[in-house]
């Protein structure tokens, strides 16, 4: 299973609003030599770390494709900046956030990216939750952690919640 985070908290003159530009991210995917296979609820979070950023809207995909891992995150990457992405400093706010979780069983540690599994997808409810929704009996290739001990072993503190539909 080939797993990916789509996640928006600013709006796009073109795509609009954060949950518009996550349905258009979607579409885009599914475009461009993948196969949208399942897509999560969409869920509201707040910023992580804490900020004053406005919330994101998050969910998570699964895909099928041909292409290799690092084909995939450089795929990920040109939606990104097709969506005006910029990078000025970790964790700051997005049009549009991809982020390649797990593809299949592949660990990969680097230094050659991507990294495999992401290595900070375990400690993130705006991940975990929507992973729920599209692959609840995922485990974690390195530790064998199934997701609902992931889930369980979140803190309480992270604020994470369904939209409304």
């Amino acid at each position: 299973m080939i797993l990916v985070a789509i996640g928006s908290n600013l709006s796009h003159p073109e795509h609009g609003p954060p949950q518009a530009a996550c349905d258009a991210a979607v579409t885009a995917i599914g475009e461009g030599g993948c196969t949208v296979a399942a897509r999560s609820r969409w869920f509201r979070s707040a910023a992580v770390p804490k900020s004053d950023q406005p919330d994101f809207t998050n969910g998570v995909i699964s895909v099928e494709t041909t292409m290799a891992p690092a084909e995939l995150l450089i795929f990920l990457h040109r939606i990104e900046a097709r969506f005006d992405r910029r990078r000025s400093e970790p964790n700051a706010a997005r049009t549009l956030d991809l982020d390649l979780l797990a593809f299949g069983d592949i660990v990969n540690k680097g230094p050659v990216s991507p990294i495999l599994p992401h290595p900070r997808m375990i400690h993130r409810a705006f991940v975990l939750l929507p992973m729920k929704d599209i692959a609840a009996d995922w485990k974690h290739p390195v530790s064998g952690a199934a997701l609902d001990d992931l889930i369980a072993a979140l803190p309480a503190v992270q604020d994470c919640r369904p939209l409304e539909v």
